[in-house]
């Protein structure tokens, strides 16, 4: 049956269902005396059945002994169809029929009664029937709500699944190709999670100077994605009024300006900004609270690239300098974030920076450098995903 709300007696459907109209007659005005007005006639099994299709009620007394179909087919038929096995059904027997009347309890009957019914116990079992009935109707509609919440929560984590993807995929699809003219540039980027707060770039302002950028916002999620985009699309657009974008500090701290933690939900970011000038070899540079970049000339060894700042969106007044040196013929830079380092070991301490440094330095120059490190990484981390974003930035130079 339908689950439905709690009903008093007065507003509870009852069928009573007898071959005899003086029996009907005398059920009906017991349960008239009980407070029961809503009270239904079916002389037969079949005329029982057509009424319990055609209408939800709340109770059903049930004669044993009828012409045509039996109290026990009856029951056997309702008891089978899950939208009316709920419907609870008291049984009326003779007192000769005890043993019938226990067959039909065993079937899924509520109760029985010997005929004529005895108006306390008729009190008695009809009431607990129904309390019976309402707990159990209770706790459908319970589940109906349960499952009905658990459905809108699937629906609901579908689409933000969804939307997740598509942000990540939006994410990816603004993240450079690698090149291979005039200068030679690959990277690897992989999430922590499905959306992160790492994101780079590279572009030549003109013809004579190539800006080299990678940044970090704290945390991870769809609020470090939107920063993350944001302030990349700025830099790659140079949607910075009065910033010379060939200069790093001056890139550094326009972004400082325009991205402040009191109107970025309390994020921040970290980076790291080069430009190189080609024609003269020289590598500018600044750094918001970045790690350093990787210099490999090509006769070996490795040098650190960086002129430290405060992280970006800190402090509105803070100022930045920038640095400069010679690249030499054939040197890589490696651009990177913290998390292709800030790995903890199984006993719990962190990778130190030097020994990660000398990793560099010996696998830097390599083709397949990313994924020397990656493995080298999950060494120690394990198989699932590094605690942090990873990202990196080789440009190796003519």
């Amino acid at each position: 049956m339908p689950v439905t709300e709690e009903k008093s007696i007065q507003q509870s459907e009852v069928l009573v269902v007898d071959d005899s109209r003086t029996m009907r007659l005398a059920l009906i005005r017991a349960l008239n005396g009980l407070g029961f007005h809503n009270i239904t006639e079916a002389n037969d099994g079949r005329q029982a059945l057509e009424a319990v299709m055609a209408k939800s009620f709340d109770l059903m007394l049930l004669d044993m002994e009828m012409p045509e179909m039996n109290g026990m087919e009856v029951l056997a038929t309702i008891k089978a169809d899950p939208g009316l096995n709920g419907l609870p059904v008291i049984v009326i027997s003779g007192a000769e029929q005890t043993e019938r009347a226990v067959e039909c309890i065993e079937a899924g009957a509520e109760d029985y009664l010997t005929k004529p019914p005895n108006p306390t116990l008729l009190r008695a079992r009809v009431t607990t029937s129904l309390e019976k009935k309402r707990l159990r109707d209770r706790d459908r509609l319970r589940l109906v709500q349960l499952q009905t919440e658990k459905d809108n929560l699937e629906r609901t984590q579908r689409r933000l699944t969804k939307e997740l993807d598509d942000a990540a995929r939006y994410v990816r699809s603004i993240l450079p190709e690698p090149v291979d003219t005039p200068t030679l540039i690959d990277w690897h980027y992989e999430p922590s999670t499905e959306l992160a707060g790492d994101s780079f770039g590279y572009h030549w302002i003109d013809k004579d100077h190539l800006a080299i950028y990678l940044l970090d916002v704290c945390g991870h999620g769809v609020g470090a994605a939107l920063l993350s985009v944001s302030a990349i699309n700025t830099i790659r657009t140079g949607g910075l009024n009065g910033v010379d974008f060939r200069d790093p500090a001056a890139v550094l701290g326009g972004l400082n300006k325009a991205f402040p933690m009191e109107r970025n939900n309390d994020m921040y970011f970290t980076i790291w900004y080069g430009i190189y000038h080609a024609p003269t070899r020289r590598l500018s540079h600044a750094s918001g609270g970045h790690p350093p970049a990787f210099l490999l000339p090509t006769e070996g060894g490795i040098q650190e690239v960086n002129n430290p700042g405060i992280i970006v969106g800190f402090m509105p007044d803070a100022a930045y300098e920038s640095a400069s040196l010679l690249i030499p013929p054939g040197a890589r830079l490696i651009v990177i974030c913290d998390g292709t380092y800030e790995v903890t070991k199984p006993d719990g301490s962190l990778l130190d920076f030097e020994e990660f440094k000398q990793f560099m330095a010996i696998n830097g120059a390599e083709p397949d450098c990313f994924v020397r490190l990656l493995a080298w990484l999950k060494t120690f981390n394990g198989p699932g995903p590094l605690e942090d974003d990873f990202s990196l930035v080789r440009v190796q130079f003519p």
